[in-house]
């Protein structure tokens, strides 16, 4: 028997490396979810005089430059931290904690929302269950799925995302049905690009800054880095396809309503509920019914998935002791899972959902309107942070490196452009937003300060494992 070397020590517990580009995919579809749109549409399409495909698109565009960012620096730095490892090990230690610490604000409160969202809307189909025994259901429910693996929740991801692009070719079915028996005038088909009746470039705009939640989710995919084989091939090819799948198939969603709904404008009371109110015009009540318990289905997987890339983000925050390394860099060992994290995002949704709802009734239903928004906050610091770590780290490339890594226009124009994007986006979010975000970000720069004495960098690390098991 050979003996065993004195300093030979057991390999430590990492994250279990089993997703392919497909499951990676699929991920971030249902994170996103591929009824994106629909939730938002009435409000854009209010904005835009009804030019919300034309929205759609032109947040796409703007979108993809961020997402090619992320899936530069993910081929770097294959971490589940994410933009806080980029930012962290590009520009200086304090800005990757800030920018992790804007991301945990993003991350916590979209499986808050999503919890609350399903709470109500399984209200409206078993009434008899009040909203707080609905809210314990479902964040009990994203945590046990959470609990049981990464693999586990891909595969429940897929069977998600599979019923709502049944749900999404049932509606766009009823509604080619319906169109084929209309009588339409030659521009018909053309208005909902361009309608130059209605067409006014700040209202385009007004509406692009609304479409842009389209797409908020798709940074996720960047937290799976250490659970993905190929990383540094396949974090890049996800995002970007993430990004064109969703603004592709979104456009065609919204394409479809207008043609059956036109520009005319939705009330105060049935904006949430618009593209509901499309649906049952082109297939009845039976369809009305079946998009409401789709959008229900697709918060689910929302919540799940947000949940997920939470408790990735915070593992990586806690390995490099931003956070205390003893409980938020731990993992489980049978499934290799965060299990620390994604038990403390839970009890914050169960918390957050609870006092939302409190808080909801005494503010006339704007304490929602105000958590989305502070979910762009954070969302929209991260996008800076990592199109300014792209930037930097294009600069520092020297002449002699390999062809793969060599400077070129592109990579300072990408990142350039996605991040005056997001700035922009960000600097005209409600000042409601803007105030709660700045006390989330003074309390954590605080906390960290004090943690880490100064932010010392020997102090908050950013660790990058190796990309192969």
């Amino acid at each position: 028997m050979a003996p065993v070397a004195e300093n030979s020590q057991p390999k430590p517990i990492g994250l279990n490396r089993t997703l392919g580009l497909w499951n990676l995919i699929i991920i971030g579809m249902v994170i996103i979810q591929p009824t994106a749109p629909m939730g938002i549409y009435g409000v854009i399409s209010n904005k835009a005089h009804g030019h919300v495909v034309t929205t759609i698109l032109l947040a796409m565009i703007a979108m993809l430059f961020t997402a090619i960012s992320y899936g530069r620096m993910a081929r770097v730095y294959p971490s589940a931290g994410s933009a806080y490892t980029y930012v962290g090990q590009e520009m200086h230690s304090a800005l990757g904690y800030v920018v992790g610490w804007g991301m945990v604000m993003d991350y916590l409160i979209n499986p808050l929302i999503c919890t609350a969202f399903c709470a109500k809307a399984a209200m409206n189909i078993l009434p008899g269950l009040s909203f707080y025994i609905w809210i314990i259901f479902f964040a009990a429910f994203f945590t046990w799925m959470n609990l049981r693996g990464i693999k586990t929740s891909a595969q429940l991801n897929e069977a998600l995302c599979a019923g709502m692009v049944i749900v999404v070719l049932l509606f766009l079915g009823c509604v080619v049905r319906t169109v084929w028996h209309m009588h339409y005038d030659p521009g018909f088909f053309t208005h909902p690009f361009y309608d130059p009746a209605n067409f006014h470039t700040t209202s385009i705009f007004a509406g692009t800054s609304v479409a842009v939640l389209t797409y908020i989710g798709f940074d996720a995919i960047s937290t799976f880095s250490e659970e993905v084989r190929n990383p540094r091939r396949n974090i890049l090819l996800a995002t970007v396809l993430v990004c064109l799948i969703t603004g592709l198939l979104s456009g065609l969603e919204v394409y479809a309503a207008q043609l059956i709904w036109g520009s005319k404008p939705f009330s105060s009371d049935n904006v949430e509920s618009a593209f509901a109110l499309v649906s049952g015009k082109a297939g009845g009540l039976v369809l009305f019914q079946i998009v409401n318990f789709t959008l229900l289905i697709a918060n689910m997987g929302s919540g799940m998935g947000s949940q997920l890339a939470a408790g990735r983000l915070l593992y990586g925050m806690g390995r490099g002791n931003a956070l205390p390394k003893s409980f938020f860099g731990a993992i489980e060992p049978k499934h290799r899972v965060p299990r620390n994290n994604i038990l403390a995002v839970g009890a914050f949704a169960l918390a957050g959902a609870g006092l939302l709802e409190f808080f909801a009734s005494r503010l006339g239903g704007g304490a929602y309107e105000i958590g989305a928004q502070c979910l762009n906050f954070g969302a929209f610091i991260a996008f800076m942070g990592v199109n300014a770590a792209a930037f930097v780290h294009q600069w520092r490339l020297k002449p002699s490196d390999s062809d793969a890594n060599r400077r070129h226009l592109s990579g300072f124009v990408v990142p350039a452009l996605g991040f005056l994007i997001c700035g922009f986006i960000w600097a005209n979010l409600s000042s409601k937003a803007l105030v709660l975000g700045a006390v989330w970000m003074v309390a954590g720069i605080t906390y960290g300060a004090f943690r880490t004495r100064g932010f010392r960098s020997e102090l908050v690390t950013f660790e990058v494992p190796s990309d192969v098991e």
